[in-house]
């Protein structure tokens, strides 16, 4: 009997979750033969849905399987903040270490938990970086009373309130026409998203202040997961494997070709001295240790643990 697998996203081509997933099918196709069907659903948008339909479509088994922020989940999974310490990123090789660690396997348990989704890996949802029409912003009072587009999370939002903002939730499908028609005056995103949706048509400026490494969860329904043959179940789960590696090497690819592209369209690229950053940092810290609260000691003693053992 063959196993019929529909894993959905919301990107277009050039994406690197779209090309990640790419990888995946193509994977999965390789590894299951005949044991196995796989369909892609690239982009729900384009079917009238928001992109964030794609987490209800797949815990009710509408899709099987998709990838999608974890900030969207942190509500339901508190644990999952821990991704949400804004100004506080460390460099991408220490940020997969500890993915792929003994924490990225407990915020797994936790998500199985507290949700109807299996977690099966982690992707590269970028280092966010925020872009404005015409305001280069230096420090914090460069964002007094701007209203920024953000994800839907409280943490999110308290931040960026913390530096002046008004900051608004918007679902990816309506980002877009609010930075063109002016319903925000800035927004953050990774510069793949920037540029991939052409917000810097009409935001000219990006400031490069990588408050934020993203991380995409690749979900899939549980009690599909479970209901698999053991050799579907580890075909999957060397398929999204294989997917991860890529998708994360064409994250840090991508970064380098979106600068250059932005910067021969004319878009101004703002570099943040040390000291610059730190203000930022400054003024987001009493907030990001409110997102730490939630976490406990143990969950800490963790995240240091996994983050030591990649130092070394």
């Amino acid at each position: 009997m063959t196993t019929q697998i529909r894993f959905g996203g919301y990107q277009g081509d050039n994406s690197v979750h779209t090309r990640g997933a790419q990888v995946f099918c193509d994977a999965v196709r390789r590894i299951a033969g005949d044991a196995v069907e796989v369909e892609f659903i690239q982009n729900i948008v384009q079917d009238g849905h928001k992109a964030s339909d794609l987490l209800s479509m797949t815990e009710s088994g509408e899709l099987d399987g998709c990838y999608f922020s974890s900030s969207y989940l942190a509500a339901r999974v508190p644990e999952l903040a821990l991704f949400d310490q804004h100004f506080m990123v460390p460099n991408r090789r220490q940020a997969y270490g500890v993915l792929d660690g003994s924490l990225g396997r407990r915020l797994a348990e936790e998500v199985a938990a507290g949700t109807g989704f299996s977690v099966l890996g982690y992707w590269d949802n970028g280092l966010r970086q925020i872009s404005s029409v015409a305001t280069p912003m230096r420090h914090p009072r460069d964002c007094q009373g701007l209203k920024l587009r953000t994800l839907a999370s409280d943490d999110h939002q308290r931040v960026f309130r913390a530096l002046g903002f008004e900051p608004m939730a918007i679902d990816v499908r309506d980002l877009p026409e609010a930075v063109a028609t002016g319903r925000v005056d800035a927004q953050e995103n990774p510069l793949t998203n920037i540029y991939n949706f052409d917000l810097h048509k009409t935001h000219r400026v990006i400031t490069l202040t990588g408050h934020l490494l993203g991380v995409a969860l690749v979900l899939f329904n549980r009690k599909t997961v479970a209901s698999w043959p053991p050799d579907v179940r580890d075909a999957v789960k060397s398929a999204v494997a294989e997917a991860t590696a890529a998708q994360r090497r064409f994250a840090e690819e991508d970064d380098e070709i979106c600068a250059k592209a932005l910067a021969a369209d004319g878009v101004t690229l703002i570099h943040l001295s040390e000291a610059e950053r730190a203000a930022f940092a400054a003024a987001t810290r009493d907030e990001v240790e409110k997102t730490r609260q939630k976490f406990g000691a143990e969950l800490i003693a963790l995240f240091e643990d996994d983050l030591a053992q990649v130092r070394t």
